[in-house]
């Protein structure tokens, strides 16, 4: 919750200063960045959280980074687009590259309930690069990340009030000065950057150059933390380069890879 809400915050501040034209959007679409923002920002963040807990950081991670996958089903069942073989293929080389990275498969036990909790991650995860490319036909990314991240923000303060959140994480500057750091570097940055990429690139494409995050992480938690990685990790962060690399050196995406613009939209 403190992620999104910080975003929300900064924005929001942001935008008033620059004269509230990144808030303003029409009635229709405000309903459908709120719907994306839930089942997509919030839902991500709510349902990793809950599968890494049964399932450990590999395969809970592994799981979301389904994401990709599910954007070009949707795509082929939805709208019948004929998507390339290529484009399939480093989809499925960065969520494999992913797994190797993680060690997605080491797990205690196979938790039903981690495991639907990593689908949803999935779900949301692709509901909300979808809905990012969907919103930045006619919204910039600020305004998008903004009512994003204000609709899960929302949505947190129902189902976590502030008073039950525990008062360690903000019990010293330290502390503080960490979250800060996540929330305005990791969270702020990041979604910008995502969600700015996929107004120039479709969601299928930007959700793969996104799964670069755990082969970038382990990277560098090794000179930074002093972790050591596994040939096998290793192999897997070459895996995740070389998809993030082929999928860009194709050819440019056609309009069977971009989402629908949204009703009423007319650039």
């Amino acid at each position: 919750m403190l992620r999104a809400a910080i975003t929300f915050v900064v924005l929001l501040a942001a935008a008033i200063v620059r004269g509230q034209n990144s808030i303003r959007v029409s009635r229709p679409d405000a309903i459908r960045l709120v719907g994306f923002g839930i089942g997509g920002l919030a839902l991500v963040n709510l349902a990793y959280f809950i599968a890494i807990k049964r399932l450990g950081v590999g395969v809970g991670l592994t799981l979301e980074y389904l994401g990709p996958i599910l954007i070009l089903v949707w795509l082929r069942l939805r709208y019948r687009r004929q998507i390339a073989v290529r484009v399939w293929g480093a989809a499925l080389m960065a969520l494999l590259g992913c797994m190797l990275v993680v060690k997605g498969w080491q797990t205690d036990s196979l938790d039903v309930s981690g495991v639907a909790a990593g689908l949803l991650a999935a779900v949301g995860f692709a509901t909300y690069a979808w809905g990012a490319e969907r919103s930045g036909h006619t919204h910039s990314p600020m305004t998008t990340l903004l009512w994003f991240s204000g609709a899960a923000t929302a949505a947190w303060l129902i189902a976590v009030p502030p008073w039950d959140l525990p008062g360690e994480l903000v019990s010293s500057p330290s502390h503080i000065a960490a979250a800060a750091y996540v929330c305005l570097v990791g969270t702020l940055g990041g979604f910008m950057a995502a969600f700015a990429a996929m107004q120039r690139i479709p969601a299928a494409r930007a959700a793969v150059v996104m799964t670069l995050e755990p082969a970038l992480a382990a990277l560098i938690a090794w000179p930074v933390l002093g972790e050591s990685l596994e040939p096998v990790q290793m192999a897997g962060g070459l895996v995740v380069l070389t998809s993030v690399a082929w999928i860009q050196s194709q050819r440019g995406a056609g309009p069977e890879e971009r989402a629908p613009m949204l009703p009423g939209d007319h650039n």
